[in-house]
């Protein structure tokens, strides 16, 4: 469960997809080793997704541990960018959105 105490400030998507049978100490090698970020950065969440795009992980460091959350969607997929160019850091807003089924960018400006 996310600590109320730790605020997010920080939220990065792993671009392409991820093998969702991986659990925390993969995921982390992935971000230290493929990505070059540090995962014990406190409040910084990061997402990866697999090749369905119905689901996704998000991996976030709480100062004392991991925790480790999947969301699956029902119907449709996740809007999820495959390259490092559309690689991107999410607002918290954005991430909302994702979470919530619909594409990062919001259609109404």
């Amino acid at each position: 469960m996310l600590r109320r105490d730790v605020p997010i400030t920080k939220i990065v998507i792993i671009t392409g997809r991820t093998d969702m049978r991986l659990g925390i100490d993969s995921l982390v090698a992935t971000v230290r080793l493929n990505y070059g970020l540090d995962p014990i950065e406190k409040g910084t969440i990061f997402l990866f997704c697999g090749i369905k795009k119905d689901r996704i992980k998000a991996l976030e460091y709480e100062g004392d541990g991991f925790c480790l959350l999947t969301k699956r969607l029902n119907h449709g997929r996740f809007c999820w960018p495959s390259t490092a160019k559309e690689a991107r850091q999410l607002s918290y807003e954005e991430f909302d959105r994702l979470l919530s089924g619909f594409t990062i960018e919001s259609s109404i400006k």
